[in-house]
């Protein structure tokens, strides 16, 4: 933990990088993306997704979450439970070709789409990219069904106390509101953000 008195103590299952300049991105904007695991080593599967996200041009990982452990929710009954995660970005690229590096991941790690919300071996999906409101076929942004989530909800909360997602107004208010029934913080086990 910082003695720096102006900086927030984060618990030590969160990481966050703050670089006092950051030359490798230029006009850079913020963006949440979620990790989602249930099938397979989930702890490897989340970490490879942070460390796959980092090595993309344009996008440096801020913050990562403590680790959740969660029950499906809207899929198949008899799910394995899941790993959940959030990630705050930096990133130049545009939300569509955000996308486009998030499905690529999931496809590296084995991600098979056969069965709607059903288990999967690695999920990343964007929760909200500054300053963009869209509603297309491929890509809704803010994610739609985010402020209902608590196994969004609760991580993103730990990656970014202060967040707010659009048009629902403080992410501590709508985990506040849903509650954390199903969602269990895994204070022993943790993400780490790459060196």
């Amino acid at each position: 933990m910082s003695s720096d008195p102006t900086t927030t103590p984060v618990a030590p299952e969160v990481e966050q990088r703050v670089d006092s300049a950051d030359t490798t991105l230029h006009n850079p904007r913020s963006a949440v993306v979620a990790l989602g695991s249930n099938l397979g080593n989930r702890l490897e599967n989340l970490q490879g997704a942070v460390d796959a996200l980092e090595e993309t041009p344009g996008v440096r990982v801020k913050a990562v979450s403590a680790v959740y452990e969660t029950d499906g929710v809207g899929g198949p009954e008899g799910q394995p439970t899941y790993f959940n995660a959030v990630l705050v970005l930096r990133t130049t690229l545009p939300p569509h070709s955000l996308l486009e590096r998030a499905n690529a991941v999931e496809d590296a790690f084995g991600r098979v789409r056969e069965v709607r919300w059903g288990a999967r071996t690695l999920d990343v999906d964007i929760l909200a990219y500054e300053g963009v409101e869209l509603t297309q076929p491929e890509l809704t942004l803010p994610h739609p069904r985010a402020h209902e989530r608590a196994f969004v909800l609760a991580p993103w909360l730990d990656a970014d106390p202060e967040a707010e997602l659009a048009g629902h107004g403080p992410v501590a208010g709508l985990l506040a509101a849903v509650g954390e029934d199903g969602v269990r913080r895994r204070t022993d086990l943790a993400l780490h953000l790459p060196q």
